[in-house]
């Protein structure tokens, strides 16, 4: 076998092992891995890496390293689930930075965190008064979290004495053009009723590329066409048919038992309307021109 193929060999070979354990090893973000486990990454990438173009026949070692890594990996976090202090020797504690508006410089030499560094980490929190800060702790992923002072916090409904009704999460009911029959379901969404709704805006299940219901009913189109000017024309155009099914049925209503000046009021109002929602349509028509 030529020396290139037994390189791509095991370059899919590695890539594989490497999928492997990042399945086994789960799916935390960077900034949410410990030191010990940023540096086991940095390892089982290099030790991945050199399997390909390990020349001597012992090449298979490499995965035998990884394997080592990875069990012992997986050792360290089975303990930290089970003890916290095998997580405070792995992981650390968090820190007190600020405590009751007061920096405390003491934890701050300790973390070697200089006052610019906290100042640039409680602006990306969007404080940017130390004053407003009432308690702030460096985590062991080395974030900063703060809680401010009671009256520079958001007011909610619970301090309005506001009931709030449970919420379910936003809802898929397309997707790629196809019925999420079971999200529906979920969402207590019957096919009539989507129908309907597209139907007001002259749309098929197929011409929508991602629709999404809320818990309030509102339905959210994403259309597989991205013209927008094409999108308005047609909202316009809806906004016209209903505003003259309105006065034809207003008109219908008082054609018998009115006076000239009720008809002649009404038909005024009709016109007015009209010509407004033409006047929306002027610049969109003429840009399509």
């Amino acid at each position: 076998m030529q020396e290139w193929t037994i390189v791509a060999l095991r370059t899919l070979l590695a890539i594989v092992i490497l999928f492997v354990i990042t399945k086994i090893l789960g799916k935390r973000q960077v900034s949410q891995l410990s030191l010990f486990e940023y540096i086991t990454g940095i390892t089982i990438g290099n030790l991945a890496a050199s399997i390909p173009l390990e020349r001597e026949s012992s090449w298979y070692l490499g995965t035998v390293s990884l394997a080592v890594w990875v069990l012992t990996t997986l050792c360290i976090e089975f303990l930290q689930i089970k003890s916290k202090k095998v997580r405070d020797l792995s992981d650390g504690k968090t820190t007190v930075l600020i405590k009751d508006g007061k920096i405390l410089e003491d934890n701050l030499r300790k973390e070697r965190l200089t006052l610019d560094e906290l100042m640039e980490q409680l602006r990306s929190k969007n404080v940017f008064k130390v004053a407003d800060v009432e308690f702030a702790l460096m985590e062991t992923s080395g974030e900063v979290n703060v809680l401010l002072t009671k009256d520079k916090q958001p007011v909610t409904l619970k301090d309005l004495n506001m009931l709030q009704l449970p919420e379910k999460e936003p809802t898929a009911v397309i997707m790629d053009g196809q019925l999420m029959e079971q999200q529906m379901a979920y969402m207590g969404i019957t096919q009539q009723w989507l129908d309907a709704k597209l139907k007001e805006k002259s749309l098929t299940v197929k011409d929508v590329f991602f629709a999404q219901v809320d818990t309030q009913g509102e339905l959210y189109i994403d259309q597989y066409s991205d013209n927008v000017q094409q999108s308005k024309v047609q909202d316009s155009n809806q906004a016209v048919l209903t505003l003259l099914e309105q006065c034809t049925t207003e008109l219908q209503k008082l054609a018998s038992g009115s006076s000239e000046q009720q008809r002649k009021q009404l038909y005024e109002q009709c016109s007015q309307s009209l010509k407004e929602a033409i006047q929306e349509m002027k610049p969109i028509n003429t840009s399509n021109s």
